[in-house]
């Protein structure tokens, strides 16, 4: 497979060919874009090299829905609909003027084109950016075809996680499954809460992991008022530091914060894992299913890192059932990759154990589904 370039060298390229679109695609630096475009097979030099990077372009789009179609609606992943009008991905969209196509992609969010550039646009470009590694690495996959896909082609259902190997006993062994309110889990050194890419926490009246978690862990005084916030002023202090206030993180991106009122039970740490991306007017939120994958990896690292940082013992993280709430994936789909993903960790350290928790007995029952397949 040919060496691939760097993801942000990818993000910097994508940035410089937004203006001038793709007619002028010849006239922009576009070495990174060619060099994943050979890796993924979609051209073999300089004659069909422009072609072959706007096939990139409509391929990494296409796995931006998750398996879903490509449309210019509601029904279709906001983070593909926007990309794919900010290049000019759809039909007859090609040779739309750059203020044109920012207006039509800063509509998917309902919000101003100002707006959308200092925050959604960016986060654009990084995710298409891996979505183009990812297509360059499938293609070298066994097995893997190198062919396009063109924008508004039919496309099968959410996807199932990749296969893996059969999964050992010392595994499946490290993994349990409980029905009850993840705040009272007392035997986890690390809660994972699951939030959106903003890092704003759920109000604390909301059903919700977030709130709970929000609820559990604050300060109060004897009358029961809080007095210390501690989550979101936790996350507000990272947010701030990592100079994001006000705008979002990457899907998969998990923070750390101390466990607050929580730490009275034994818990020691809870992530946040950022994977719902809001809608609209954010009454709604998108999970792609391949980011519950990308959390669970980045709060095991975390809570290695952790482990050494901190000097913290840390050996059980409690997972909910990422996604399939507000996020809106199907029960069966959230589980299936929230599992999957456990397994992949779990197989590759040993030093930990999993807890899965739900609060209902239906979801309870589709986690021990997935989680009886290989």
């Amino acid at each position: 497979m040919p060496s691939l370039p760097t993801h942000p060298s990818l993000v910097m390229e994508l940035r410089s060919i937004r203006r001038p679109g793709l007619p002028k695609l010849r006239h922009c630096e576009r070495e990174a874009l060619r060099q994943t475009a050979v890796a993924a097979g979609l051209c073999a030099g300089q004659e069909d090299e422009l072609e072959g990077i706007e096939r990139l372009l409509a391929a990494a789009v296409r796995r931006l829905t998750g398996g879903g179609p490509l449309r210019d609606d509601p029904g279709c992943d906001p983070l593909a609909r926007a990309a794919a009008h900010t290049f000019g991905l759809f039909t007859e969209r090609r040779g739309v003027p750059a203020a044109d196509r920012r207006k039509a992609a800063a509509a998917v969010y309902g919000v101003g084109t100002e707006r959308f550039r200092r925050s959604h646009e960016q986060e654009i470009f990084a995710e298409l950016a891996t979505a183009c590694l990812a297509v360059a690495r499938e293609a070298a996959g066994p097995g893997a075809a190198a062919v396009p896909v063109p924008a508004g082609a039919a496309a099968p259902p959410l996807p199932d996680p990749p296969p893996g190997p059969p999964v050992p006993s010392h595994v499946a062994n490290r993994i349990s499954i409980r029905t009850c309110p993840i705040e009272l889990v007392r035997d986890a050194d690390i809660l994972v809460s699951s939030e959106n890419v903003y890092l704003e926490m759920s109000k604390t009246f909301r059903p919700t992991v977030s709130a709970a978690l929000r609820r559990a862990a604050a300060v109060r005084n004897a009358a029961g008022e809080i007095v210390d916030d501690v989550l979101p002023r936790e996350l507000r202090t990272w947010l701030r530091g990592h100079g994001r206030t006000g705008l979002p993180v990457r899907p998969g991106t998990v923070v750390a914060t101390s466990p607050g009122a929580l730490g009275a039970h034994g818990v020691r740490r809870i992530h946040h894992a950022a994977v719902s991306t809001p809608v609209g007017d954010g009454d709604r939120y998108h999970v792609a299913p391949a980011v519950l994958a990308e959390a669970v990896q980045a709060s095991f690292a975390l809570g290695r890192a952790e482990r050494a940082e901190l000097s913290l013992p840390l050996s059980t993280l409690c997972f909910p059932l990422l996604g399939a709430g507000r996020g809106g994936l199907p029960v069966e789909t959230a589980a299936r990759w929230l599992l999957w993903a456990l397994r992949r960790e779990l197989r590759a350290d040993t030093s930990w154990s999993v807890i899965v928790v739900t609060d209902r007995p239906h979801l309870t029952e589709a986690v021990k589904a997935a989680n009886s397949h290989p």
